[in-house]
């Protein structure tokens, strides 16, 4: 049985003319005939009582046409599903991201994908930052936010908002205050620090420490960057933390803006080493490989809407 004799048949019904039925379908009558000739023989009944005067359907046909209807109705549907997930309409999509994120911009924007894509599902898995680049090569996660700019064969990666790293100090530390402060000035400071295992940026941040000159003296590690801005409130210590996220805890805890010298020309030369101007910036990974239209729609809104946020 085809498909276009159950259509055949489906309009023929409808019209109870084999002419009319005909043009509508844009074939010759002889054709037509045939194939509903065929679907008969198929089914082992006749469908249709023809007279010189009159088409109508019989006991059979009757009984067929819903179920050629319904059949027909599937096939519009799966059309119409296929088209729309080909346009990135639906289907689904896997975000991995640190808890932190959850309290910077990003949800505005899950807010807004949502009302433009309602048929989209979208997963958000919260995981430690080190987990995400395995995850995106696994292809257990489409799509990463992320402080790590990596970007290589497997994965690349595209700028969402710039966030520069500051100095936190609880209330009434000798520190706090100042407007800005060099990473030197912190040399002999209690740090509260993230596992250094949880995310390369914290590494980054500890790797500028050892370049200045002095291995920070961490008294806590903690996983995540709100935790660490409510233990320097607490008096456990100083942080380096993205500024965005120290501006929520504005009313507990000090910030001052990291200056860094200018490397030497004849630095290199020397052999000597100076931190690199440390940054939280926010970025959107995903594995290079990946066609998925959902994911390739989600990751152009985001970057169209990212592109509209103050640097």
């Amino acid at each position: 049985m085809e498909l276009r004799q159950i259509r055949y048949f489906s309009v023929l019904a409808e019209e109870l003319s084999f002419t009319r039925a005909a043009r509508r379908l844009h074939v010759s009558q002889p054709p037509l005939s045939f194939q509903i000739a065929s679907l008969e023989a198929e089914l082992g009944a006749r469908l249709f009582d023809r007279t010189s005067r009159s088409v109508a359907l019989s006991a059979a046909g009757q009984a067929f046409l819903p179920h050629a209807q319904a059949v027909l109705a599937r096939l519009d549907e799966a059309r119409s599903h296929v088209a729309r997930v080909a346009s990135g309409l639906q289907g689904r999509v896997q975000v991995g991201l640190a808890g932190s994120h959850f309290l910077g911009p990003f949800p505005q924007f899950i807010q807004q994908f949502r009302r433009q894509r309602p048929e989209v599902e979208l997963v958000l898995h919260e995981m430690k930052p080190s987990a995400h680049v395995q995850a995106l090569c696994d292809g257990r996660l489409d799509l990463s936010i992320s402080r790590n700019p990596l970007s290589d064969a497997q994965v690349s990666a595209a700028l969402l908002w710039r966030d520069p790293v500051v100095a936190a100090f609880p209330p009434g530390h000798r520190l706090a205050g100042r407007g800005q402060i060099s990473l030197a000035q912190l040399h002999d400071e209690d740090f509260v620090f993230l596992r250094l295992d949880s995310s390369p940026f914290a590494m980054r941040l500890f790797d500028a420490c050892v370049q200045t000159g002095f291995a920070p003296r961490i008294v806590q590690q903690v996983v995540e960057i709100p935790a660490v801005l409510n233990l320097v409130a607490a008096g456990l210590g100083v942080a380096l933390v993205p500024a965005s996220l120290a501006m929520l805890r504005a009313d507990s805890v000090c910030t001052s803006k990291l200056v860094f010298p200018a490397a030497s020309r004849d630095a290199p030369r020397a052999g000597k080493a100076s931190a690199p101007a440390l940054n939280g910036d926010v970025y959107v990974l995903w594995r290079s490989e990946n066609t998925v239209p959902a994911v390739a729609a989600f990751k152009k809104l985001l970057l169209d809407w990212a592109g509209g946020l103050p640097l």
